[in-house]
C-alpha cells in the first residue's frame, strides 16, 4: 500500500479530511443553531446565510471524495460524510441548546422551544440525507447491517452503535475502493494481465452469464483495468458435462475464428472446470487453449450429492428438476438438465470421468480452492451446506470439500485467519463482498499475471 500512497500523502490525506470534517460540524451546527443567534442578535440576514451555507455542505460535503472513481462511491462517500456532521453537529448543538436554557428558561420557554425544534428539524434534515446516500450506494453495507440500522434506529444508545457500525463499513468501503483504484491507475502503463491469448471466463453450474449481472462480480472490470482481453463461456446454466464440453468447444471456436487468436486462456469456475475438461480432452478444442485454471472445481466429486440423490424420493427430484429448468427456460436456457448436471457433480461421476479424460498435451493445467473456517462465514445457503458436506467430504468451501480441489501442474490453496474463511462464492466475488486478508480481484490480477509471465 505504501507504494501506492507514500507516507506523507496519507498523513495529509487524514489532515484534509479532519480539516474538513471540523469544518462541516461547525457550519452545520451554526445552521442548527440560526433561530437561536438570530434571537439573540436580532440580524434577519443571519438565518438566510446560515441555510445557504447549510445547504452548501449538502451539495459538496467534501471535495476530497471528487477523487473517488465513480458517481456511486462519490455519492457513499459523501453520504458519510454528512452523518460525521450529523453526529458532530448534534453533540455541539445539545452542548449550546442546554447552556442557552440556563439563561432563557424558564421565562423564553417559547422562544428556546422554537428555536429547538428548528435545531432538530435541521438535524433531521442532515440525517436522512446522509442515511439515503449511503444505503442506495453502499455494496458492503449488505442486508444484515441495513436491517440492523432500520430495527437499531428506534433504540436510544443502539442507534448511535448502529450508526457507528454503518459509518465504519462505508468508510472502509470507500478507503479500500480508492486505494484499489490508485494502484491500477499507478501501474496502469504496465498492463500486467496482457495476456499472449484472451482470459474465457467460464461460470460454474446453476448460473448464465448475464450482461446485467456478472457472475464474475468485480472481478473482468479488474482484469479489463490491467489490460486483459476478456470474453465469457456464454453456456446453458445446467446440462451433463459432456452437453457443456460441447457447447462451451463450440464456443472456443467461434472465440478463435472471430478473433484469430488461435489460442484462449480458460478460467473456470466450479463445474465448469469439469465441462472445460471434458471440451478440451473429447470435444478437440486441446489445439485451441493455452491453459486451463479451475477455480474451486469438484474434480474428485461430492460424495454429499451422492448422498441426497439417493435419499431425496424421485418425484421430488422430478419436481424440483422440473421448476428450475422451466425458470431457466425463461432466463435463455434452450434446454436446461438440471438433473444430469446434479448426478455429474457426484463422486462416483468424476471418478468415471478421471479415468476417461486425460490431460491433454500441450496445454498447461493449474488449480485454485478454498476453504471456509466457520459455517458462519459462509453467506446463505453455504452457511448451511457447509457441515452436510463436512460430515461427508471434509473441510470444505460450502460446497465442495478441499481434497477435491487440486488438479493439473500447481495447485493454490486459499484461506484467511478467523471465523470467515473463503467460501465457494467469495472466490467468483458473488456477494461483492471485500474480505479482510484477501482481495479477490487482485488475486485475479495476480493469476492472469501469472499466465502471462508463463507465456501464455
Amino acid at each position: 500500500m505504501n507504494a501506492v500512497f507514500p507516507e506523507k500523502e496519507r498523513k495529509q490525506g487524514r489532515i484534509l479530511k479532519a480539516i474538513n470534517r471540523c469544518i462541516n460540524i461547525l457550519l452545520t451546527a451554526a445552521a442548527g443553531c440560526g433561530w437561536l443567534l438570530f434571537e439573540k442578535t436580532q440580524f434577519w440576514w443571519l438565518p438566510v446565510i446560515l441555510m445557504l451555507v447549510f445547504v452548501g455542505v449538502h451539495i459538496f460535503p467534501s471535495l476530497y471524495n471528487c477523487r473517488l472513481p465513480g458517481k456511486r462511491l462519490r455519492i457513499c462517500a459523501d453520504g458519510a460524510e454528512i452523518l460525521i456532521a450529523f453526529l458532530g453537529s448534534s453533540l455541539v448543538c445539545l452542548g449550546v441548546f442546554i447552556a442557552a436554557g440556563i439563561q432563557m428558561l424558564p421565562e423564553q420557554w417559547t422562544d428556546w422551544m422554537w428555536a429547538a425544534l428548528w435545531c432538530i428539524l435541521v438535524e433531521v434534515l442532515l440525517f436522512w440525507d446522509g442515511i439515503l446516500r449511503v444505503y442506495g450506494t453502499s455494496v458492503q453495507l449488505g442486508i444484515r447491517k441495513r436491517v440492523i440500522g432500520i430495527l437499531c434506529g428506534w433504540i436510544p444508545i443502539a442507534n448511535l452503535w448502529a450508526l457507528g457500525m454503518i459509518l465504519h463499513t462505508v468508510l472502509e468501503e470507500t478507503g479500500f475502493e480508492y486505494y484499489t483504484y490508485q494502484r491500477d491507475e499507478a501501474r496502469k502503463e504496465q498492463k500486467i494481465c496482457v495476456t499472449r491469448y484472451p482470459i474465457v471466463l467460464v461460470h460454474g453450474v446453476f448460473f448464465r452469464d448475464f450482461r446485467t449481472v456478472n457472475y464474475w462480480g468485480r472481478i473482468p472490470k479488474a482484469l479489463e483495468r490491467n489490460g486483459a482481453c476478456i470474453f465469457y463461456g456464454n453456456h446453458q446454466s445446467a446440462l451433463s458435462v459432456e452437453e457443456s464440453g460441447k457447447e462451451l468447444a463450440e464456443r472456443i471456436r467461434q472465440i478463435v475464428q472471430e478473433t484469430g487468436c488461435e489460442k484462449v486462456n480458460l478460467i473456470a469456475h466450479s463445474k465448469g472446470g469439469l465441462d472445460c475438461r471434458w471440451a478440451i480432452s473429447h470435444e478437440e478444442a486441446a489445439p485451441m487453449v493455452a491453459s486451463l485454471t479451475t477455480i474451486n472445481t469438484p474434480h474428485q466429486g461430492c460424495i454429499f450429492a451422492e448422498y441426497l440423490l439417493k435419499q431425496v424420493p424421485k418425484a421430488m427430484q422430478k419436481k424440483i428438476a422440473a421448476g428450475y429448468e422451466r425458470g431457466m427456460r425463461l432466463l435463455g436456457d434452450t434446454a436446461p438438465d438440471f438433473m444430469a448436471a446434479v448426478t455429474d457433480l457426484t463422486a462416483s461421476a468424476c471418478k468415471k470421468m478421471n479415468q476417461c479424460t486425460p490431460d491433454a498435451e500441450g496445454v498447461y493445467y493449474q488449480s485454485v480452492g478454498s476453504r471456509l473456517n466457520r459455517a458462519r462465514g459462509g453467506k446463505f445457503p453455504l452457511n448451511f451446506s457447509y457441515h452436510l458436506v463436512k460430515y461427508f467430504d471434509g473441510e470444505n468451501d460450502g460446497l465442495v470439500s478441499g481434497d477435491s480441489f487440486p488438479w493439473g501442474q500447481d495447485y493454490t490453496f486459499l484461506t484467511v485467519k478467523g471465523d470467515r474463511g473463503i467460501s465457494h462464492g467469495d472466490m467468483v466475488d458473488l456477494n461483492r463482498e471485500n474480505l479482510p486478508e484477501f482481495d479477490v480481484r487482485e488475486f485475479y490480477v495476480r493469476l492472469v499475471s501469472g499466465l502471462r509471465k508463463k507465456g501464455y
